[in-house]
């Protein structure tokens, strides 16, 4: 089971949300949003490559919906998932 939100996260270690944005940003130079949101893309990408079909991963990954994938992947990666998808199945 992946993380997909700071609360999620901040009730694991047993932090405030407010705590463990301070350690992230000390320690990481990042807040955990930006963490989770890269991790989830990139769990997005490697998904995609393997062919899952959209509306599922979105549901998997704790996005609200497919359309709310595809606006974060294609601001990260530059394409748009059936895109990457179709350039991937070349290589």
């Amino acid at each position: 089971m992946s993380v997909t939100r700071v609360d999620e996260l901040a009730a694991r270690s047993g932090r405030s949300v407010r705590s463990l944005q301070r350690l992230f940003r000390d320690y990481v130079g990042i807040g955990p949003k930006w963490v989770i949101r890269r991790f989830r893309l990139h769990e997005a990408a490697e998904r995609v490559y393997q062919g899952l079909d959209l509306a599922t991963l979105a549901a998997e990954l704790g996005y609200t919906d497919q359309a709310h994938l595809t606006r974060d992947f294609t601001a990260a990666v530059g394409m748009p998932p059936a895109a990457y998808a179709r350039l991937s199945s070349r290589a």
